[in-house]
């Protein structure tokens, strides 16, 4: 059986214990089969970059049947990069202006869709870098996080 097939029959109690293991398939996948590690810290996106492009070389596009595949691996794994660095809960929500559910990811308030963002990236190409999602994030997160701090500190 095939780790895609072990994984997509597997039963999960709850969101979180399913988008960590796929996130821990992929961390392994990285290494067999791409020789890189993957290790939840920031600097492991570039890694990922990499992966994703050797994946889906530019301007070829991502193959059909292996897209949700792909996606949920390698979106989970980016899910919970973002969970070591700034905490957050996985729920599944309906995506906006959409009539579907996918796994998002809430951090600070913020509605993030992390196996999302890696479709479009592999649909799409490096136009839609990981990295630099992640760089904007970051600051986002950050200026949330001072507003915070400052209210907290007016109250007193």
């Amino acid at each position: 059986m095939t780790s895609r097939e072990r994984l997509s029959q597997a039963k999960y109690e709850t969101l979180e214990a399913m988008m960590a293991a796929y996130a821990a398939e992929a961390v392994r996948v990285a290494r067999a089969e791409f020789r890189e590690t993957l290790d939840y810290e920031r600097v492991s996106l570039d890694r990922l970059e990499t992966i994703l492009n050797r994946l889906c070389p530019a301007p070829d596009p991502l193959p059909a049947e292996d897209a949700e595949w792909l996606t949920l691996l390698w979106g989970s794994y980016f899910g919970e990069l973002l969970r070591a660095l700034h905490g957050g809960e996985w729920s599944m929500t309906i995506y906006p202006g959409s009539d579907f559910s996918v796994p998002t990811l809430e951090i600070a308030g913020s509605r993030l869709y992390p196996t999302l963002k890696v479709h479009r990236r592999l649909a799409l190409g490096s136009g839609e870098s990981l990295p630099a999602f992640y760089t904007m994030i970051a600051a986002r997160l950050a200026a949330h996080e001072f507003a915070v701090e400052r209210l907290a500190r007016n109250a007193i």
